[in-house]
């Protein structure tokens, strides 16, 4: 098959939604499909397996649902219908909510162009980060109403997000996860493995990027609230750049956190698995906007001793036990939870143990055929 995956906005950018068609991309490559990505700003070069990039507008930013992000200026319809003739794709397949000036014109000039000949499909991908960004999504999903109608099958990333979905636009996805590489994750931890603490003391680690809703304060908060013979024994790193950098150091300034909080600054993503794997405890406190979180499964496969997220809905699904799951704006539970996982091996074990078996539903080989059967015309 010749398949096109549209994102509005530029490939390169380090968010889930271009992690989600770089990985899709490769595992249909490596399945002999011939892949392109129909993108907005930066066209880059084409990752593993993708055999090309195609930048068919320029962008401009924007925040939303607790992100800064680029949406896509107005697409030419004839330069987009010229190149949809040229290339004549089997399957567009949309990452969506998507814009009504980019992707919405992709969809629309396929149908032009080849009618019934092409199959169009959309991956959901998000989850609202409270009250305004619901109703702006509400809002786009009304807008993209009769766009909407013009596309086979509809996945969401997780069932929170397959939930969303049908609420705010009204369509029935399935539910199709996002994809980990669990074994090549696993094999670079163990290739690039990062330094133990000198000290012995058990490792707590955050990876993301460093802005509110990822809860990198709120760790630090939490473990300031540590009594201090266990917090004697811990030793915090926090991987990531962002415009909380500051404000978390002057945190580990005021609660005396120096010989415990360590800002490991920007972590490759060759680094990742390896930092990742020498935490006894990864946590990620994001407190809402997360639709699924691959940061948890890429940790998951990684080796982490035990992986605990927020108690967002996304999050809360991917991990599947509630023993994973923290609140991270009650500072003191947050605190009590990450002294008892420090000083009870035993849980932390049976925690690894139920995410290394979860974690293989994620796999990228499992997740393929599944969205294999999403372009299959016979559904």
């Amino acid at each position: 098959m010749k398949i096109a995956l549209v994102i509005d906005d530029a490939l390169a950018r380090p968010d889930g939604v271009q992690e989600y068609v770089r990985t899709m991309g490769r595992a249909m490559g490596e399945r002999g499909h011939e892949v392109h990505v129909l993108c907005s700003g930066e066209a880059g070069s084409p990752p593993v397996g993708v055999a090309a990039v195609h930048s068919l507008t320029s962008n401009i930013g924007v925040t939303f649902n607790g992100n800064g992000l680029r949406t896509p200026r107005p697409a030419s319809r004839q330069r987009l219908r010229e190149h949809l003739t040229a290339e004549h794709y089997d399957v567009v397949h949309v990452q969506t909510p998507h814009s009504p000036f980019f992707a919405a014109r992709v969809v629309r000039e396929a149908r032009r162009v080849q009618g019934g000949d092409v199959r169009i499909v959309a991956t959901f991908h998000i989850l609202p980060d409270g009250v305004v960004s619901e109703w702006a999504t509400r809002a786009l999903g009304l807008t993209l109403r009769r766009n909407l109608r013009l596309f086979d099958a509809f996945a969401a990333v997780s069932a929170p997000a397959a939930a969303f979905a049908l609420r705010a636009f009204d369509i029935d996805a399935s539910v199709i996860p996002n994809a980990v590489r669990v074994d090549e994750i696993a094999a670079q931890a163990a290739a690039q493995p990062w330094p133990p603490d000198p000290q012995r003391r058990a490792v707590i680690a955050f990876l993301g990027r460093l802005v509110e809703r990822k809860g990198a304060v709120e760790l630090v908060e939490a473990v300031a609230a540590l009594p201090v013979d266990v917090r004697d024994k811990v030793a915090l790193r926090i991987g990531g750049k962002g415009p909380l950098a500051g404000r978390i150091e002057e945190l580990v300034v005021s609660h005396r956190l120096g010989d415990t909080v360590s800002l490991e600054g920007f972590v490759a993503d060759d680094a990742k698995p390896g930092f990742m794997a020498a935490a006894d405890l990864a946590v990620f406190p994001a407190t809402g906007g997360e639709s699924f979180g691959i940061v948890l499964t890429e940790a998951m496969a990684a080796g982490a001793g035990a992986v605990l997220g927020g108690d967002n809905p996304g999050y809360a699904w991917t991990l599947d036990n509630p023993a994973a799951v923290i609140d991270p704006r009650d500072t003191t539970a947050f605190a009590a939870r990450l002294a008892t996982l420090v000083a009870d091996r035993e849980e932390r074990t049976a925690i690894h143990a139920q995410q290394a078996a979860r974690v293989r539903d994620f796999d990228v080989s499992v997740v393929a055929r599944r969205v294999l059967s999403l372009y299959d015309r016979r559904r």
